[in-house]
């Protein structure tokens, strides 16, 4: 009798733990069921919804030492917050003006890996003075494995941007979109025509003596195109391995190939493919199918498209002369042939 007494004890505590962890174990995986990840979302990938999402901790007890010191989790009651801080960038789009460098950045950021500052920040060229905590301060925020970046043409150009960029990253990578210098500089005079209406025409800026034929190498949109004289710089404190070239003319006829490209140089995955474009013969420009938190087709701004002025073929053939040797040494500082002709 007394031996049936412990087996019945024995298998009264049993039956009981079972019942208890199959209760625990319901009712943890009900909690975690629960869970929303509504705030996983980037809306146009320039800004996270909430700074951090809750994953539940199913095992009882504390964390363990491994968990405990991972980076970027912290342990409460329930389970532990990933939190979404500011970065510095570790890619920078630092030109060329009227490449492509708007377009350039509205299909990154497609990419749920990166994080992209929608606005130029000029830090490096016009406010440097105000210090890298005020540059953090501006930048989305990242988790931890996605890409913080910023596009600034008008660094590519600006003398002192190699060394300031030099200072906060040596590991950077560089991104340079570039164009025909001649179409460049003729979308740069559309553009600012399109603010101050009444200045010379493009032909009369682009000499110094209409008559003699020699170019004004000093004028903006003329010197922007100059791009070995530029990239001299940054070769400077860069390997070229760190510079990426997008083209700006195949970023038009085939934007996914160029993204592509892209993403395999910030070493991501291809997301970012043929799928999420269409061709807008209007504007002349590739647009996006579906952008990031939309389900309606987006093309670029009124800015982008405007109509070229006729320019006098004469005064082009000048500038492809003069323009020539300046690409024949870009090309081959750069280990490519963009066929700019």
């Amino acid at each position: 009798m007394f031996s049936i007494g412990i087996v019945c004890v024995s298998l009264f505590y049993f039956l009981a733990g079972c019942c208890e962890s199959e209760v625990v174990e319901e009712a943890d995986m009900r909690h975690y069921s629960h869970l929303s990840l509504a705030g996983w979302h980037h809306e146009k990938n320039g800004s996270l919804d909430t700074n951090f999402i809750t994953v539940p901790n199913l095992v009882a007890g504390s964390p363990s030492a491994e968990e405990s010191s991972a980076p970027g989790w912290e342990a409460n009651g329930l389970g532990k917050d990933w939190t979404a801080v500011r970065r510095l960038p570790q890619a920078l789009i630092i030109g060329v003006k009227k490449g492509g460098t708007r377009a350039l950045l509205e299909f990154l950021r497609l990419h749920p890996d990166i994080r992209a500052l929608g606005s130029e920040p000029h830090f490096f060229d016009r406010h440097y003075s105000r210090g890298l905590n005020w540059y953090r301060s501006i930048m989305p925020k990242a988790l931890d494995g996605q890409i913080v970046m910023e596009k600034t043409p008008r660094y590519f150009v600006t003398a002192e941007t190699p060394a300031r960029i030099h200072a906060m990253s040596k590991e950077i990578k560089l991104i340079v979109v570039v164009r025909d210098p001649i179409t460049r500089a003729i979308s740069d005079y559309t553009q600012i025509i399109s603010k101050t209406p009444n200045i010379p025409s493009f032909e009369n800026l682009t000499f110094k003596n209409r008559t003699t034929g020699q170019i004004n190498s000093l004028w903006s949109p003329i010197w922007i195109g100059m791009y070995a004289q530029h990239l001299e710089r940054w070769l400077t404190y860069f390997p070229l391995s760190q510079i990426h070239f997008v083209h700006g003319e195949r970023l038009i006829s085939d934007p996914a190939g160029e993204l592509g490209r892209v993403q395999d140089f910030l070493g991501l995955q291809r997301i970012i493919t043929d799928k999420h474009f269409y061709f807008n013969k209007t504007k002349g420009f590739p647009c996006l199918k579906k952008p990031e938190g939309s389900s309606k087709p987006h093309c670029l701004g009124k800015t982008k498209g405007r109509t070229h002025p006729k320019i006098d073929p004469e005064v082009i053939r000048r500038l492809r002369d003069f323009y020539h040797p300046h690409n024949q040494k870009f090309y081959q500082m750069a280990g490519q042939d963009f066929g700019w002709h």
